[in-house]
């Protein structure tokens, strides 16, 4: 696991996230923890390193 800081899109507020390494290519949604508004994540690892991390705002 490795812990990634990013700006909510809805409320600007910094959140981290705990993201699974052993997982190369991901997508889900979850919940701002400080707004609640529905967040779309994009992960990206390569030999467990971070190689592509956006967050966008669900319309």
């Amino acid at each position: 696991m490795e812990e990634h800081f990013f700006q909510c899109p809805y409320c600007w507020e910094e959140i981290s996230i705990l993201l699974d390494t052993s997982v190369t290519n991901q997508t889900y949604i979850e919940d701002c923890e400080v707004c609640c508004n529905p967040l779309e994540f994009t992960v990206k690892f390569e030999n467990e390193q971070l190689t592509n991390f956006t967050v966008q705002q669900i319309q």
